[in-house]
């Protein structure tokens, strides 16, 4: 969805943008309006939790080091980790990981975040934590979310669409109540699985 694969076929439109075949500066400008949560958080290990979150600010702004200094401090209380910026991620939870990629995805207020598998490897009550943080930041911040989860029945409680893949094609898509109510066997059957 951000340019890093060309898909073999089809188009991705971002806001009458069709971006798929955007090169070079073109395709960047349009990523700026992107962030990421991965799977495992994907924070770099020889980085305090602030530079961490820091670390894109930093790479792509020129912001005098207060005001640095403030966006993360907010972000960080904005997920519930005010006074860890100081730990490494080793010393973290896999759903303070989680926390603390959020914050990193946030500082730079994008329009648009895309979530891989945020709850992957959390237990349950912490995956319900996680996505009731993804449902308040979004309140917040008003970002599109993408997610892509196999927490079924859970996602149908955060999402307002939801697309089913089947084969590498979507195969059913819907608001998230009629989703719910459908009568098609295949998405019954998946619905099933997942509960």
């Amino acid at each position: 969805m951000i340019g890093l694969l060309q898909p073999d076929r089809g188009q991705v439109w971002v806001d009458g943008i069709e971006i798929s075949r955007l090169r070079g500066k073109a395709l960047n400008e349009v990523r700026k309006r992107f962030a990421m949560l991965f799977q495992g958080a994907a924070l770099f290990d020889s980085l305090t939790v602030f530079e961490n979150v820091a670390f894109p600010l930093r790479e792509k702004l020129r912001l005098a080091d207060a005001e640095v200094v403030r966006r993360v401090e907010e972000m960080l209380e904005q997920v519930g980790l005010s006074g860890m910026g100081h730990k490494f991620p080793a010393e973290l939870s896999g759903g303070m990981k989680k926390r603390a990629g959020l914050a990193r995805a946030l500082v730079m207020e994008p329009e648009i975040i895309l979530f891989d598998e945020p709850t992957t490897g959390l237990d349950p009550l912490m995956a319900k934590t996680i996505h009731d943080l993804i449902v308040a930041t979004h309140r917040t911040f008003h970002f599109t979310a993408i997610m892509v989860s196999h927490e079924i029945p859970e996602i149908f409680s955060i999402s307002d669409w939801v697309a089913m893949l089947k084969d590498g094609k979507i195969a059913a898509m819907a608001p998230s109540a009629e989703f719910q109510r459908t009568t098609d066997p295949a998405i019954r059957e998946f619905i099933a699985i997942g509960a």
